[in-house]
């Protein structure tokens, strides 16, 4: 599951080099980034289905042999078209491993082990972005681009071997037809959905043209939520919607939440360098303060949650991380260097207390039936909130730049967009004070330290 979110992110470093060695302009090489989310947004609602007919065990294995496979092919591309056509491949097989692996953690633990089980799934999501530039940037620096994608090889082949001698084999299966209807409708809204608001962020494409194919995802989802509601074996089950703090974890404030968790990373490498001045390298070491208290905090998650409950936690951590995020925005090239890493690492660690407490308040009252749809729906909402985090900050950016006039982003453009990703971080925060006090008690233990 790391290989699969670094590698959305790890190229974005070696993009210039690896347009000068295909003999095309930078900007091309965003194509390769596009088709990778475009092919993962259209393969994700299929996990649950694929799960249930052929067996977690044997989907994921296929997975990550397809993934493997396509992260060799890559790195052996000569030309943008080999290179487009290998990442669309490893697009559908990354985008498999990350649902269908949480299936597989979570199919047999209890619920007093939710916490434990969702920390080990989480991980990659929030090490990976903050992580993958620095690593990408360090490989196309020292050795070569071509390593962004074969160190996946080795990675794949240990993960492989691990799944064959641990994962038990699979011995339940459910047959049920294919909901074609439903795959073409959630792919093509997903996918007009995320380029459109993926294009008006970064500009690669006529702003006409990103916000019609935008209103087009959005009307076509419409569709195809009529469908799945109405479908008798639909592709998602959005019963599963109706759990209340499924729903409030992944697609009401927690949405909101995550999309200001996933706008950080991207604006905070960015600032380093456009902002401050420093070469990749410096602003590198700025983001591993921010990682080490992403680190931390994943040591110290089930005990807080244990003592404080879900309400608690997800309120007032949000609240501290809206205000790590707005404090972001005090800090210039000449700040007190000790003052900017406590601001990072305080980031880092209510960053990581929020992405942990969602993702697992969101499988709490999950019975274990139901978790593989669950699953599911949390990966499509996550690769949402992932574009649609990055590409609110741009946005944001861009706005700023566009209002006073200037030529270029400068370092006040960036303080108005940590503001403003803050203070909704804030808003989604205090919207969690209304569930119920003992909301995932079963899960964080919280009940029972209060009865004890």
């Amino acid at each position: 599951m790391f290989m699969q979110i670094l590698d959305g992110v790890i190229i974005v470093t070696a993009l210039p080099q690896m347009a000068r060695d295909f003999g095309v302009a930078t900007l091309d090489m965003s194509i390769g980034i596009t088709a990778y989310m475009l092919t993962a947004a259209v393969a994700i609602p299929t996990t649950g289905w694929l799960s249930d007919r052929f067996g977690a065990r044997r989907v994921f294995l296929g997975a990550m042999l397809v993934f493997t496979l396509s992260s060799l092919a890559c790195g052996l591309a000569t030309d943008l078209t080999q290179f487009v056509i290998a990442r669309v491949v490893q697009g559908a097989g990354g985008a498999l491993m990350f649902p269908i692996g949480r299936v597989i953690v979570l199919r047999s633990v209890q619920k007093s082990e939710i916490v434990q089980a969702i920390g080990l799934t989480v991980w990659p999501a929030l090490f990976a972005p903050v992580v993958g530039p620095a690593i990408g940037g360090f490989l196309t620096t020292y050795i070569s681009w071509h390593w962004n994608f074969w160190i996946n090889v080795p990675l794949g082949i240990a993960g492989m071997a691990l799944v064959l001698s641990i994962i038990p084999r699979d011995t339940e299966f459910k047959a049920h037809p294919f909901d074609w209807a439903g795959f073409v409708l959630t792919a093509i809204s997903l996918s007009a959905l995320l380029y459109g608001f993926d294009g008006l962020a970064q500009g690669t494409i006529p702003m006409p043209v990103a916000g019609g194919l935008a209103v087009l995802g959005l009307l076509v989802g419409v569709g195809a939520v009529l469908w799945l509601r109405r479908a008798r074996h639909p592709l998602l089950d959005l019963r599963t919607l109706s759990i209340p703090t499924f729903r409030a974890s992944e697609a009401m404030a927690g949405a909101v939440l995550r999309l200001t968790i996933n706008a950080t990373p991207f604006l905070l490498p960015l600032m380093f360098q456009v902002g401050f001045g420093l070469d990749p390298l410096a602003a590198g070491g700025l983001v591993l303060v921010y990682f080490l208290g992403n680190l931390l905090m994943k040591t110290l998650t089930t005990p807080i949650l244990r003592r404080f409950g879900f309400r608690s936690i997800l309120t007032v951590n949000g609240t501290l991380a809206g205000l790590s995020i707005i404090a972001c925005a005090l800090l210039r090239a000449d700040t007190f260097y000790p003052f900017t890493f406590a601001i990072l690492f305080v980031a880092g660690l209510t960053r990581s207390m929020q992405f942990t407490a969602l993702a697992t308040l969101a499988f709490a009252d999950v019975e274990g039936d139901k978790r593989s749809s669950a699953s599911t729906l949390s990966s499509m909402f996550q690769q949402i909130s992932m574009v649609f985090g990055v590409a609110l900050a741009a946005a944001i950016l861009n706005l700023s730049q566009v209002v006073r006039g200037a030529p270029a982003l400068e370092l006040h453009d960036f303080g108005i967009a940590f503001f403003g990703v803050g203070a909704l971080c804030i808003a989604a925060s205090l919207q969690m004070a209304t569930l119920p006090r003992d909301a995932g008690s079963e899960v964080s233990g919280h009940r029972r330290t209060q009865v004890a």
